[in-house]
């Protein structure tokens, strides 16, 4: 855990501060970050090109999704930031709440850790978290915005999910050994991935303003 905690304190302010500061910072952290994702997808779905193509395609969907939705020259960043402190608090009540409240287990098939206590935690501190930040850039409306979070955070989770199954199919427990405590970068990132895949899709669809609108 302290190995963990000490990878998040050093990895979380950085790419902060690129997702902050934008270009050229977010564009070498996508170009460094894409290859290596795809590189863990290959090791993950070995065997199975119809699989490999599907991850890749997937995780170069959520990179152009990043770098769109930062580019945006209204509130680009301030969705981004949106965007990664549902995760995190996603992840962190998750965590917590599962391990203080135990009981069934979401899918013990695919990750026997995860249970619907953690799910429930998880959504309620991104619903927290999402009214937060909206609240202090002064956007959007708090119950809409505490509803989208947590609806993030379920999106979230089934990243999550998505790349437990498939390291279980792969028999491996990590997608690799790059982040000390951490295992590979989309152990960090999956349900990330699948977020920027969903907010992208809706932004097309209801508008680039979403979800401050």
């Amino acid at each position: 855990m302290a190995l963990r905690l000490l990878s998040a304190a050093v990895l979380g302010p950085l790419l902060l501060a690129a997702v902050w500061f934008g270009y050229p910072w977010i564009d070498l952290v996508a170009a460094l970050a894409a290859p290596l994702m795809l590189f863990e997808w290959t090791r993950l779905t070995r065997g199975n090109p119809v699989l490999r193509m599907l991850a890749w395609g997937y995780t170069l969907a959520a990179v152009t999704a990043l770098l769109w939705i930062r580019h945006q020259p209204s509130l680009g960043r301030e969705t981004l930031i949106w965007i990664l402190v549902c995760i995190w608090a996603t992840d962190i009540g998750a965590y917590f709440v599962g391990r203080a409240a135990g009981g069934a287990k979401l899918a013990p098939r695919i990750s026997p850790g995860k249970t619907w206590a953690g799910l429930i935690g998880g959504m309620a501190w991104s619903a927290m978290a999402s009214a937060a930040v909206g609240y202090a850039f002064g956007l959007g409306e708090t119950l809409p915005l505490a509803l989208i979070g947590a609806g993030l955070a379920v999106v979230g989770q089934l990243g999550d999910l998505l790349e437990s199954a498939a390291k279980r199919r792969a028999g491996v427990k990590d997608s690799g050994r790059l982040i000390p405590g951490h295992g590979g970068l989309l152990d960090r990132v999956d349900g990330l991935i699948a977020v920027l895949v969903a907010v992208g899709l809706v932004r097309l669809i209801v508008g680039e303003t979403w979800p401050w609108i």
